[in-house]
């Protein structure tokens, strides 16, 4: 599949999602600061001379009992000694749909922008800066204010994402 077609396929998928949670939007009594809950995430990782460090907040609306969509920001700082240092900055998209009870399924959609700078001293690798897409669709059980689950990237590249895997494990807290 060429690349050109697979962005056309991702988009159409991401519309028809987001197009899922706008069509059961109804006239509610709640006034719509009411139904904005605010949440995100915060990752560290630690390991023989590397770091990682995410900050992720995000607010969703809760259209109804079974849908919410809402935005987020994603700042990520990575580092290994004597070897880069990495800023990602981005943008996410997400919409939550429970087609029962404590089951949630997500799609979410981020677009990263990736600062990559390499310490070496020899010319193995160059500096770099780049555009990373990551269309994640997941699936997790929800209690209260907590969702538990694991998602998958369909945009994932060996080469230019930031995940070390298309498949991650996830938790997700609203407020």
């Amino acid at each position: 599949m060429t690349k050109n077609n697979s962005f056309i396929i991702n988009n159409t998928i991401l519309i028809l999602i987001f197009t899922l949670c706008f069509k059961n939007i109804s006239a509610q009594t709640a006034s719509f600061s009411d139904n904005i809950k605010f949440g995100g995430g915060i990752g560290l990782s630690f390991g023989s001379n590397f770091f990682s460090g995410t900050l992720e907040p995000s607010a969703i609306y809760q259209v109804n009992p079974q849908f919410a969509f809402g935005a987020g920001l994603n700042f990520t700082y990575n580092s290994q000694k004597d070897f880069y240092k990495s800023t990602i900055l981005g943008g996410t998209l997400t919409g939550l749909f429970n087609p029962i009870p404590n089951i949630q399924l997500s799609a979410e959609y981020q677009q990263l922008h990736v600062n990559r700078k390499y310490d070496n001293d020899l010319i193995l690798y160059q500096d770099e800066k780049y555009w990373s897409p990551a269309l994640l669709l997941g699936i997790g059980y929800q209690t209260n204010h907590v969702t538990v689950g694991v998602r998958y990237d369909v945009l994932y590249d060996d080469y230019k994402s930031i995940y070390a895997s298309p498949w991650a494990p996830f938790i997700r807290v609203y407020f």
